[in-house]
């Protein structure tokens, strides 16, 4: 079986946005792939966190991994940092890139811009991600198309490394899929939807309730028009809703698209939000119960007890690669 890493900051609520574009399509490569999923609170605190906040966000999206399908014996799920190898490892990765192309990475020039000051680690996070996936001798990344830059980093650490230490990684491929990898902003539909938008009408998280949910679509940025329309250019705001509701009704575009030929927005949106409460309350059920259980722990153990195992025989092979360390006698 081939290798898939992911990993996800717990830097606040899933969005249904992280759902549709990672989470749900991890739940049927699970069936197919060697899956790493991996919570990665080291990337969180390249931004200032609160730590009570950051802890109950980590326990929080673990919670929502197995709720939403992850099944423990069929995937690995595990904390970032509970694997001291994915930090060392970085630490190594670092060393071998370069600052011009650590400054290029769009996500850095987004973050930073009009800061009076950022942290070193935002600018040199991305030789840590590429550890979290290297150290797993991953084969795919099912990534959105904000995070292939990052791959192709990725990518360029691992070559980099083989050629001047020797064949140690395998290197890497992102997945994008064809739809929903890029699910966009209800209040500004040319945007990523985002968790860290300060407006909160313009995303939906997977713990919303029905009222909530009604109420953030409804007032959803579409057009004066008033035709159901796939189009990305002239019609954003009616396109995203359209890739939200054929994902989760599993229905393709022109089917939706004949289906609400002559209806207008309102009966339109009033569908598409019952649609999206209909697949997140079985969900948010299963979040609950999970909190309040051992099993979550019980989980969250055995998964890094396993991604150690995996993580630390690669970060030696690096090591020996590198030269680092004592050489032990057998």
């Amino acid at each position: 079986m081939k290798t898939i890493f992911s990993g996800i900051q717990p830097s606040g609520v899933i969005t249904l946005g992280n759902y549709i574009g990672a989470m749900k399509q991890f739940v049927e490569l699970q069936n197919e792939y060697n899956c790493y999923f991996c919570i990665v609170d080291q990337h969180a605190i390249t931004v200032p966190q609160d730590r009570l906040e950051l802890r109950k966000n980590i326990r929080s999206l673990a919670a929502l991994y197995l709720a939403v399908g992850i099944d423990p014996n069929k995937a690995t799920l595990f904390i970032q940092s509970e694997v001291p190898a994915h930090a060392q490892a970085g630490w190594m990765l670092q060393c071998i890139a370069y600052i011009g192309e650590l400054e290029r990475m769009t996500q850095f020039k987004d973050k930073s811009a009009g800061k009076e000051a950022v942290s070193a680690g935002l600018l040199t996070y991305p030789p840590l991600m590429a550890a979290d996936i290297l150290l797993y001798s991953t084969d795919i990344v099912p990534v959105g198309e904000d995070q292939k830059q990052h791959i192709e980093l990725t990518r360029d650490l691992a070559e980099r490394f083989n050629k001047r230490y020797g064949e140690i990684f395998t290197i890497p491929e992102a997945r994008i899929p064809k739809v929903g990898a890029r699910i966009m902003s209800l209040a500004e539909p040319t945007k990523k939807m985002s968790k860290s938008d300060p407006n909160k009408k313009a995303f939906i998280t997977l713990l919303d309730d029905a009222k909530t949910i009604e109420k953030k679509i409804k007032s959803a940025v579409t057009d004066s028009d008033g035709i159901i329309k796939h189009d990305k250019e002239n019609k954003p705001g009616i396109t995203n809703l359209l890739n939200i509701y054929s994902i989760l009704a599993n229905k393709t575009i022109d089917e939706l698209q004949k289906e609400y030929e002559g209806k207008g927005y309102g009966e339109f949106k009033a569908d598409l939000a019952q649609v999206i409460i209909d697949t997140l309350t079985p969900i948010q059920e299963k979040y609950y119960n999970l909190m309040e259980s051992d099993l979550l722990d019980q989980v969250l153990d055995e998964g890094a007890e396993k991604a150690n195992k995996v993580a630390n025989k690669m970060l030696k092979k690096m090591e020996n690669a590198m030269g680092l360390g004592r050489k032990r006698k057998k």
